[in-house]
């Protein structure tokens, strides 16, 4: 199986927003995701992208993403944030988050960022035990806020 990691295209977004209700589910919460595909195609293709996106292809297929933006740290400048790393399930245990993963540090590094940084749920061992292999730091200081409105 030849897997072909690129750059998304707008072409992309349907396959990819059918990936963010899957990861939804799999997240149980499959009623939360509330972006439509005019307003995802619009972030990260229009005019003011606010993500970047790569996809792997088999068989010309997409089947997984890894989506990122770029947030501003007032103590060390522009980090990658990853906002998902989404595979679909029949092709899960195959490599492609870690060809996906090392991708995105490749972009970190061309961008000169000072690193990346991504949230994982506490329950998702499979998850936690990917994102262990490059050594991060769990942080169990912070606190996630957020608003909706």
């Amino acid at each position: 199986m030849e897997i072909n990691i690129r750059r998304a295209v707008r072409e992309d977004c349907p396959r990819m927003l059918e990936l963010v209700h899957e990861l939804a589910t799999f997240e149980r919460a499959p009623g939360e995701v509330s972006v439509t595909l005019e307003h995802f195609e619009e972030s990260g293709f229009g005019p003011n992208p606010v993500y970047w996106a790569f996809v792997a292809e088999a068989n010309g297929i997409v089947v997984a993403f890894a989506l990122y933006y770029i947030r501003y740290s007032t103590w060390k400048g522009q980090r990658m944030y990853l906002e998902d790393i989404i595979v679909t399930e029949s092709y899960r245990g195959k490599r492609i988050g870690q060809m996906l993963m090392d991708r995105l540090i490749i972009e970190a590094k061309e961008k000169k960022l000072y690193g990346i940084t991504w949230q994982v749920l506490n329950w998702n061992e499979p998850a936690i035990q990917f994102y262990n292999k490059y050594e991060p730091v769990f942080d169990d200081e912070w606190i996630n806020c957020s608003i909706s409105i």
